[in-house]
């Protein structure tokens, strides 16, 4: 059996608190936890991509059912979700029509705080989970403080302050599923994401096999 320690450390402390570039170095993809740094020279994933431990040098042949554990944990780290949650999801994608793969990347990108960190106000999805729960924005004009709001076509995001100082890259370009209008810091649905609009380097197959096991 695969013996996954963080996930040990989330059930215990109700969520991952040590250093983000760990969870990275133990799927062996930069998972982009970082924010800016992310992007940059001073990325400490780069300087250091090997798996944490004594033996990380040498990663060991997966079976079967460790693959599908990392693919599974390597999503979830990257939405920054407990494991109740992410089952949750998952139940709920099996129920929709279509891929079930596919309908659980796009739930998860439907999210509030990812739409936030999509839009390029919030350097990390756990920037934008901590301004939501701060009361900083409004969906369709009300107030909004759950992270995991799903959102839907024609959904407008506002700011409930008048002011927020926001540190967007000029060159940054948002998805094609989301209207960022940065005069107004406002953001718009213009559809649900396809899955070919999401980036994220994962074999979902290896997660519902996880789950179907």
């Amino acid at each position: 059996m695969v013996v996954d320690p963080e996930s040990k450390e989330e059930c215990k402390m109700g969520r991952y608190t040590g250093p983000k570039v760990k969870l990275s170095r133990r799927e062996g993809q930069d998972l982009g936890l970082k924010g800016a740094k992310t992007f940059s020279d001073k990325n400490p994933f780069k300087r250091k991509p090997q798996a944490p431990g004594q033996h990380g040098l040498s990663r060991r042949r997966l079976s079967d059912y460790g693959l599908q554990l990392r693919e599974k944990q390597k999503l979830k780290r990257i939405y920054g979700l407990f494991e109740k949650q992410f089952r949750n999801y998952y139940k709920k994608a099996t129920r929709m029509q279509g891929i079930t793969g596919d309908n659980l990347i796009i739930l998860l990108e439907s999210r509030l705080d990812n739409a936030l960190y999509r839009s390029g106000l919030a350097s990390t999805r756990s920037q934008a989970r901590k301004w939501t729960r701060q009361g900083k924005f409004l969906v369709n004009g009300v107030k909004t403080d759950i992270p995991s709001y799903l959102l839907s076509k024609g959904d407008v995001i506002g700011l409930s302050e008048n002011k927020m100082d926001f540190l967007i890259p000029e060159d940054y370009e948002a998805p094609v599923w989301l209207n960022f209008i940065k005069t107004k810091n406002e953001i718009k649905i213009k559809s649900l994401p396809k899955r070919n609009d999401i980036n994220e380097v994962v074999n979902e197959q290896l997660i519902i096999d996880y789950y179907s096991r």
